[in-house]
């Protein structure tokens, strides 16, 4: 596997608050990774390394996460999505590709859907269109509360979130930071709530079939998205394809990062023939 050539870390002014990023280099057109609920820039690194060499790849922490500035409120997708125009405008990115996992997938397909001429293609993994019977609030608001924070190890964390799927560990050591008490997430958890807030309830169906650009939508064959749904967002955009990565749960690219990159790398490449 190739190695990411350098690694730059900065801030950028996103809609009313500070966005940190991670430049992981490389050259040939932008391209912009959105984590998911709870994630950050950094646990695209592997993805990255195998990117550099066709784009240039910059990972964003999205408000309230990473090292990014965490508002008391303003969670709403009209907020990520003004993020997300920022930092491709502001990094000179447009018009980029996005690849969004998660709450990214969905932040994603806004974005491409207010502005496309800052898109030109998109990766969206383990997301649906149709959340209007979610409570992710409750789900996630009874998980958050089994966290024993602060955790007194790093090993700790490893432990907790390892025993529940292997690949947690990494993915949630990644987003831990050392306090004066132990281990606690780079987030709050109400913060997080409020970004349930706004994607529960309602669809999401409109912003997806607004979308122009080439679209891939990418599913963990043992995740609980629901298959069809995600059949369903491929078959409805104008230029969509489905993709499954076999093994592999919600977060795909720490379950199966092989797999990943054979179901996503080339379409990744047929967008560089149309640069």
């Amino acid at each position: 596997m190739s190695q990411v050539p350098s690694v730059k870390r900065g801030h950028i002014q996103g809609q009313g608050v500070r966005l940190a990023y991670v430049d992981f280099g490389g050259t040939g057109p932008g391209l912009l990774m959105l984590h998911g609920l709870m994630g950050r820039a950094t646990t695209w690194y592997q993805t990255a390394e195998w990117l550099t060499p066709h784009f240039h790849v910059v990972g964003l922490d999205q408000r309230g996460h990473g090292l990014t500035d965490k508002p008391d409120h303003a969670y709403t997708r009209d907020d990520y999505v003004g993020d997300a125009i920022a930092a491709i405008e502001g990094l000179g990115l447009g018009p980029a590709v996005l690849i969004g996992h998660s709450m990214g997938a969905l932040n994603s397909w806004a974005t491409a859907a207010k502005r496309p001429d800052l898109v030109r293609g998109l990766v969206i993994e383990e997301m649906g269109a149709a959340t209007s019977t979610r409570d992710s609030r409750a789900f996630f608001g009874g998980w958050f509360a089994g966290w024993p924070v602060p955790f007194p190890s790093l090993a700790a964390v490893r432990a907790f979130f390892g025993a529940q799927r292997p690949s947690y560990a990494d993915y949630f050591i990644e987003v831990m930071t050392e306090t004066a008490d132990g281990y606690r997430p780079l987030l709050e958890f109400e913060h997080m709530l409020q970004s349930c807030d706004g994607w529960q309830h309602q669809d999401w169906w409109a912003e997806l079939e607004a979308v122009r650009c080439p679209t891939l939508v990418v599913k963990g064959a043992d995740s609980p998205e629901p298959r069809e749904e995600l059949r369903e967002m491929a078959r409805r955009l104008p230029d969509g394809r489905y993709a499954e990565v076999a093994g592999a749960g919600h977060v795909i690219h720490y379950d199966q990062p092989q797999g990943r990159r054979a179901a996503v790398e080339p379409f990744l490449l047929s967008l560089l023939d149309k640069a």
